[in-house]
């Protein structure tokens, strides 16, 4: 789907959160189970549905939508639990995170054929009729003059399709699972999708990708809104794809006004620890790969491409930077100036959850939000960013890393660093896009083709302006921040530090 579109979809998702943070902000723990079971009611007033064929179905599905947005897991359809089930532990001002994190919703999933041709109104019934002449297993056939296709003995090569001279043959395939460059999407039962979680990473594609808004991710807005409310000191760390996300007159100095005025204690760019990451892996490069004692290096920034090597191409992880991702880095500075502080890392991407929950590399991060999750905050507290008085500006990074927030931006940074920092080393710098390309690169580099380089890879087309938790169209976000980093008082962070130890 095009992005950046304000669909009736992404109304219903965004008065989900708006409701759920509403109830947050405003709900004592003793009202909190009457106040969530009345939510699919405001959503869905009166007795006639807007986009489904009754309004129970409509209720029914805004009730998971629910669920997820307070973090809590779907219920199963076969037996009966109740709208605010497992709402105690929920109801918390901590981190809370029940995985899996992407999730269908089977009373929205419409069913999709995964793989299908069929002939449209378009068909003219031609005398050539070269569709009935190319198919391998002759299982089209003229009837009441247009062509019909015998599903059961179609292999769906497509060669009728790409033959046809009036398009009448289209190709119907699943929109998520044509999003998904893991293949983590089969069919259930019944035909509707399922995610299989060992094969998916996170991305999101699937669910930005589905028009009926099956899929949806799990949020942790509920939990942060109740730390706000019980006072907690909560610093918010933004990514720099946040340019443009809140409205075209938000300015960073109104931005961070607005994210005070919420409630945090201070506001710090992502970007910080994404100049301290490209200093680190520009020394790593310089030193180890082109030297050849590393034949390539891959870059660790973005979760989703890092879960799939290590998924599915292990024997090539030791090649991705232990270099800590600019979320991880930007909050371990934080918690090093304010060790009683909690951090909220505010960004573009659902990965970033799943990162901020491992355990093998300690995040520091207590929270997570999209930036489709701050705007409906944003809007429960009436609170409208374009209208703030500026507060500070934001002055944590240099033009290199406020560039990761595009795709090739990344290795951008590194090359810039790498040019400053050791002139003359020799350089092959290159980025992919898109679990798909993802893919083809690494096998790629596991031959041995692409030794001597170093590989960005970015789960999102087009990067984390693509993320799927934005709130506008990728094109317009990434000039927006190429502007961003054109207008940076420095291009490029100091030498010195790749050399800051961060514990």
């Amino acid at each position: 789907m095009e992005r950046g579109l304000l669909t009736p979809l992404k109304e219903l998702r965004r008065q989900v959160f708006v409701e759920v943070a509403r109830i947050a902000f405003e709900t004592e723990a003793e009202n909190l189970k009457d106040a969530v079971e009345g939510i699919p009611y405001k959503i869905t007033p009166g007795d006639r549905p807007r986009y489904r064929e009754s309004i129970w179905r409509e209720r029914a599905i805004c009730s998971e939508r629910v669920r997820l947005a307070m973090g809590l897991s779907l219920r199963p359809e076969d037996v009966p639990v109740h709208l605010t089930s497992g709402m105690r532990a929920s109801d918390i001002a901590d981190k809370y995170y029940e995985p899996p994190l992407m999730q269908v919703i089977p009373s929205a999933c419409a069913a999709c054929a995964p793989n299908k041709y069929k002939v449209t109104d378009n068909c003219r019934g031609c005398v050539a009729h070269p569709c009935t002449a190319v198919c391998p297993k002759q299982c089209i056939t003229l009837q009441n003059g247009r062509a019909v296709i015998d599903e059961a003995a179609c292999i769906r090569c497509g060669k009728c399709k790409s033959v046809c001279p009036y398009d009448a043959i289209a190709h119907h395939t699943r929109p998520c699972a044509e999003a998904c460059g893991v293949k983590a999407i089969e069919s259930d039962e019944l035909g509707r999708a399922r995610i299989v979680p060992e094969r998916c990473v996170s991305c999101g594609m699937c669910m930005v990708s589905c028009p009926f808004g099956a899929i949806a991710d799990k949020s942790q807005l509920f939990q942060l809104i109740r730390a706000i409310r019980r006072g907690d000191k909560i610093i918010a760390e933004v990514a720099p794809a946040y340019v443009g996300q809140f409205g075209d007159g938000v300015t960073p100095a109104k931005f961070k006004a607005a994210l005070k005025r919420l409630g945090f204690a201070d506001v710090y760019e992502v970007a910080l620890g994404a100049d301290m990451g490209a200093a680190v892996e520009a020394h790593h490069y310089a030193e180890e790969v082109a030297t050849g004692r590393q034949p390539y290096m891959f870059t660790s920034c973005c979760p989703a491409w890092a879960m799939l090597i290590k998924h599915y191409f292990p024997e090539t992880a030791d090649k991705l930077s232990r270099t800590l991702t600019p979320m991880v880095a930007t909050a371990r500075t934080i918690k090093q100036k304010y060790p009683e502080h909690r951090v909220v890392f505010i960004g573009p991407c659902a990965a970033k959850k799943l990162e901020a929950s491992r355990r093998s590399v300690r995040s520091d991060v207590d929270f997570v939000l999209t930036f489709e999750e701050l705007s409906a905050v944003f809007e429960a507290r009436g609170i409208d960013p374009q209208a703030m008085e500026s507060e500070g500006e934001m002055n944590d990074a240099t033009g290199a890393g406020r560039g990761y927030a595009c795709a090739g931006g990344v290795a951008g940074a590194i090359e810039k660093c790498i040019r400053a920092y050791y002139p003359g080393t020799p350089l092959q710098v290159e980025h992919v896009e898109g679990l798909e390309d993802c893919r083809k690169m690494l096998l790629l580099a596991k031959m041995g083709k692409k030794n001597g380089c170093l590989i960005e890879g970015m789960a999102c087309p087009g990067g984390c302006v693509a993320g799927a938790g934005t709130n506008i169209a990728i094109g317009k976000a990434a000039a927006l921040v190429k502007k961003t980093v054109e207008g940076s008082a420095e291009a490029v962070p100091p030498k010195q530090l790749a050399e800051i130890r961060l514990e």
